[in-house]
């Protein structure tokens, strides 16, 4: 079993920096096998956690961690038993992000593709909605070739009513998931706003960020969210600046390309960031990777910094609970071997943290 449980890691050499004595930080999990980049909580406080295939993490690709920290395959152990040359369609091939709504259903976006920048699985690009209360996949949303196409890398999902909003990373554009049918169009492909500038690069520690052929990485469309009426969509490349559009232009299959990218509008000029979690009254939180951050945007567009922490890089999609405790996931995904040239530079163990915001 992976070595997970905080009391058992005390005991063992660790890199990770001393924290201080006053750092508001909690400790939820460690890991020496798995790094972590999503995290999610149920309605009875169970804790769920994902990582990419591609970091070289080891274990179950979606866990639930117990009382000690320790993760177990969820919701079975067939869902995380792919392998290469296996069926992608029924167990999860490369997890990107998990998403939980507040009926207590937990959206599993997966990639399809084992392998950083590679084409999807056949029936691999997918969208898996687990009920948690029984621990049941109630359905499976495929993504085929027209949607998830070869250069996708479809990255997360936010949900309102009967319609679920993704970005794709990869082909920039987003992708509109008629949740009652499964059907599936994208929508501002290779718009600007979707798209990854090329003057806005990933730096940590002072370094930029270089993709696996030596070039410096751009992710295109990644982190969304939505307002908490549905009404509006945000959205951004990986590293900024952020625009919104009205979800009713999205969901109007009517309308050409160009009358959908119209309605485009800027929003919002943030970092670099590794994820985000917008509350109820409109305050997006959100990771500054330049600074080892967390910071929040308020409502009326005012960037106020909650902490600084040389523990905080990297920090992936967070997830905010309805009592103000800020869940982060912290994958360092800078330092992964894919980006250094074949040499892992993670510190580990990684960590699962999580602070008081309200």
């Amino acid at each position: 079993m992976i070595a997970a449980s905080a009391l058992l890691l005390s005991a063992c050499a660790s890199q990770t920096p001393r924290p201080p004595t006053d750092s508001p930080l909690v400790v939820a999990a460690e890991s020496r096998e798995q790094i972590w980049n999503g995290v999610a909580l149920a309605e009875d406080g169970r804790v769920f956690v994902a990582g990419p295939r591609w970091t070289g993490t080891r274990g179950p690709a979606l866990a639930h961690l117990d009382a000690d920290g320790k993760p177990h395959a969820y919701p079975d152990a067939a869902w995380n038993a792919w392998t290469p040359g296996g069926d992608a369609q029924r167990a999860f091939v490369n997890i990107n992000a998990i998403h939980r709504e507040p009926d207590d259903s937990l959206w599993v976006i997966d990639t399809g593709s084992p392998d950083f920048g590679g084409a999807p699985l056949p029936g691999g690009a997918k969208v898996v909605r687990i009920e948690l209360k029984s621990g049941t996949v109630s359905r499976v949303y495929p993504l085929g070739t027209d949607i998830a196409t070869p250069q996708s890398y479809v990255d997360d999902i936010r949900i309102h009513d009967k319609t679920g909003y993704l970005t794709d990373a990869g082909r920039a554009g987003l992708i509109v998931l008629d949740l009652e049918t499964g059907a599936a169009r994208r929508v501002l492909d290779h718009h600007a706003s979707t798209l990854a500038p090329e003057d806005r690069p990933i730096r940590l520690s002072g370094q930029t960020v270089k993709a696996p052929d030596g070039s410096v990485l751009r992710v295109n469309a990644d982190p969304l969210e939505l307002s908490a009426d549905g009404q509006w969509l945000y959205f951004a490349s990986l590293h900024g600046p952020w625009s919104r559009i009205e979800t009713r232009w999205l969901r109007d299959a009517s309308l050409s390309p160009e009358a959908v990218a119209s309605h485009v509008e800027p929003w919002a000029d943030l970092p670099p960031t590794g994820g985000t979690a917008l509350d109820a009254n409109g305050d997006l939180y959100f990771s500054d990777l330049a600074e080892d951050a967390i910071k929040k945007r308020t409502a009326d567009g005012r960037i106020e910094t909650v902490l600084v922490d040389p523990r905080l890089h990297w920090v992936d999609a967070p997830y905010l609970t309805q009592d103000g405790w800020l869940w982060l996931p912290v994958p360092q995904m800078d330092r992964v071997a894919l980006f250094n040239g074949g040499e892992g530079k993670t510190v580990w163990p990684i960590q699962l943290l999580r602070l008081k915001v309200r």
